[in-house]
């Protein structure tokens, strides 16, 4: 597998876990990749997996409560200590089986879901870990590339007609319904996809972040095949 994310700026590739949570954000960076080219067989784990609802948090107990072949053993083993290293690290990881992830339809000119290109933000020092470990992987993108949605002249014209109070009060308004967190992304750029195996790290908007939060979408699931996620 070849790694293709090192000649971007967004991206710092790492070969450890080590390396990966203690790693500095910096500059442009603000997307680490412990790149993995991992053995196993992690779609015999999601066949064998039961979904009870369009998102379905898997326990280890669940998985060792499977009966896999010897590949699915060693993708069985490989979660395993993924969610280890990071419980060990103070991150509270879960390991998901996804149908597919709720729509927001409320409004026709903006999206406040995860399919929208968005960032996190957390009132403490944070970031977001995560790991596609079989079906469609996420996207992420330059902050160059892409424009706050709560600036585009015509969007912001139609949430001043949704906004119902003082002027001086918009902007809370904006951010306490989470409109400011999303992005459109400028015309003819190309998302980077985040593959699958790869454990990524992206940066969180907090207090004390010292880069801009990266900008990252779920992706739309493939037709009739679940995704197995790892997300913190």
């Amino acid at each position: 597998m070849i790694n293709t994310f090192s000649a971007n700026n967004q991206v710092g590739v790492v070969s450890t876990f080590s390396e990966l949570i203690n790693t500095d954000f910096k500059g442009e960076m603000n997307a680490l990749c412990w790149y993995r080219n991992l053995n196993g067989d992690f779609k015999e784990i999601v066949a064998k997996l039961s979904l009870k609802e369009n998102i379905t948090e898997v326990f280890p107990e669940d998985l060792m409560a499977l009966q896999l072949s010897e590949s699915g053993n060693i993708a069985r083993e490989i979660i395993l200590n993924d969610l280890q290293l990071l419980t060990d690290f103070g991150a509270s990881p879960s390991l998901n089986l996804l149908k597919c992830y709720e729509r927001d339809e409320e409004f026709d000119f903006i999206s406040t879901d995860v399919y929208s290109f968005h960032v996190d933000r957390s009132p403490i020092a944070t970031d977001t870990f995560l790991c596609t470990y079989h079906g469609a992987a996420s996207d992420i993108i330059p902050n160059s590339q892409a424009e706050q949605k709560i600036l585009i002249p015509e969007i912001r014209e139609r949430l001043k007609e949704l906004y119902d109070g003082p002027s001086e009060e918009f902007e809370f308004f904006l951010k306490e319904n989470y409109f400011d967190l999303h992005y459109q992304i400028k015309e003819g750029v190309e998302p980077i996809n985040l593959g699958v195996m790869h454990l990524w790290r992206l940066a969180v908007d907090h207090p004390r972040q010292k880069v801009q939060p990266c900008i990252h979408r779920a992706p739309i699931e493939n037709e009739g095949e679940y995704r197995l996620l790892l997300i913190c």
